[in-house]
């Protein structure tokens, strides 16, 4: 019997490329993607030393370059025989005071993390359909329960992405497709490590360990870790302004 397999979009850093080596260490065969193919090629060429019966495949994708994505997991899914899981993981955190900052940051932050992970859901449907089963886990984020100073199109951008998901669940529900969405707080990546202050913050090893965990329960929807992030984030919401202004 063959292994499972996952694709994770966003894999060259981060809690893509953490997540690639724990799904490894399970056993899971691998597509990864990214835009910088020498680093997925030095990051394959690691995975297969330490793990050499897993198969690993990497592609260079733009997510934004949205008409290219189907074909690129099309080739995926032939060489992996099938696709089982995929992560929507690729993103882009800039932070700035809407405003001030320049309207291409924050429309490239909308286009990234929303419109381009959209495409990606639209292409995983597609394959999914076609082998008939198949899991589509998003990555969120803490931001989308509430929108954060400073951080105006990233905390739209997830809590679009969430919304749109919950849409997705509803549209699948009689397929043989499972949708998973992670809203992770702090993970220590360099995405939020030039910000003042990352509350809970938890190592990159161990989000993808609670990543991978909850992935492999087919869970509808959690925080990343669980807890504190279960309580936090809905008391987001109720929060009074000037508090939420002071983060």
């Amino acid at each position: 019997m063959s292994n499972k397999s996952v694709v994770i979009t966003g894999a060259s850093d981060g809690i893509g490329k953490a997540l690639a080596w724990e799904m490894a260490a399970r056993g899971y065969d691998l597509g990864l993607t990214a835009r910088r193919a020498a680093v997925l090629e030095e990051l394959k060429s690691e995975i297969q030393e330490k793990f050499p019966s897993i198969k690993v495949f990497v592609m260079a994708m733009d997510v934004n370059e949205y008409e290219q994505q189907l074909s690129i997991f099309e080739s995926l899914h032939q060489y992996l025989g099938k696709i089982d899981i995929l992560v929507v993981n690729a993103g882009i955190a800039i932070s700035g005071k809407s405003g001030v900052m320049p309207l291409t940051n924050q429309l490239a932050v909308i286009n990234t993390n929303l419109n381009g992970a959209i495409a990606t859901v639209d292409a995983g449907l597609k394959i999914f359909r076609q082998q008939g089963f198949g899991h589509i886990v998003a990555t969120s984020s803490i931001a989308a329960y509430r929108g954060l100073s400073r951080n105006a199109a990233y905390s739209a951008s997830k809590a679009g992405l969430t919304t749109f998901m919950e849409a997705v669940r509803a549209e699948t529900h009689k397929e043989n497709i499972d949708v998973t969405v992670l809203h992770p707080g702090y993970i220590d990546t360099a995405i939020n490590r030039n910000l003042a202050s990352r509350p809970f913050v938890i190592d990159v090893e161990k989000g993808a360990e609670i990543y991978a965990d909850l992935i492999e329960k087919k869970v509808k929807t959690s925080t990343v870790p669980t807890f504190p992030w279960n309580i936090v984030g809905p008391l987001l919401k109720v929060l009074p302004t000037r508090l939420i202004a002071k983060m």
